[in-house]
């Protein structure tokens, strides 16, 4: 039996694919804040959209369902884009492909969903002698309307106040947001 192998000029032409694959699909943010397909910064946060959103494996409908997300609202991060579709990461750290229109602009963070019982105070003001309105969970979602000096205004259907800025998955440290 005969064994065939590819030629040195093949394994070379296997190499520069594999090379431009890799390089087309390394995450933006390795590259620091540029602008994406869109024209609009990556990294950058949003929110889903829908409440039954497919994160694909690559960058196209014919692409497997990695897995789905089934809550309106989640934040997460772009971190890619190609054409129509943007590479999102979430709070675990799980990257995958979504189709742009499955997201919005709207700013959400999640309240330290990397603990499992500290509950976060809320603040009446952007100060942490401020009086303290209430205590959200680990996992609350909650909409994000304005940050500044550390600090994010949030708000939910029962609740409205300040909360630290690193207390929080869907801004990032130091960003300004304003109302």
């Amino acid at each position: 039996m005969t064994r065939s192998f590819p030629g040195r000029r093949q394994i070379l032409s296997v190499i520069a694919i594999l090379f431009a694959v890799s390089w087309s699909f390394a995450p933006a943010w390795s590259q620091g804040t540029s602008t994406g397909a869109s024209g609009l910064p990556v990294p950058r946060f949003v929110s889903l959209k829908s409440d039954r959103v497919n994160v694909r494996v690559g960058p196209s409908r014919e692409h497997a369902v990695a897995w789905t997300f089934v809550q309106s609202g989640l934040p997460v991060e772009i971190i890619q884009e190609f054409e129509n579709w943007r590479r999102i990461r979430d709070w675990e750290g799980k990257v995958g492909w979504v189709f742009h229109s499955l997201l919005s602009g709207r700013r959400t963070a999640l309240v330290t969903p990397w603990e499992k019982t500290n509950r976060t105070p809320l603040r009446a003001r952007s100060k942490s002698d401020a009086d303290i309105v209430a205590e959200l969970e680990p996992f609350v979602l909650t909409s994000v309307t304005e940050c500044a000096g550390g600090w994010c205004r949030v708000n939910g259907s029962e609740y409205e106040g300040w909360l630290d800025q690193t207390r929080l998955f869907g801004v990032y440290p130091d960003e300004i947001l304003e109302d």
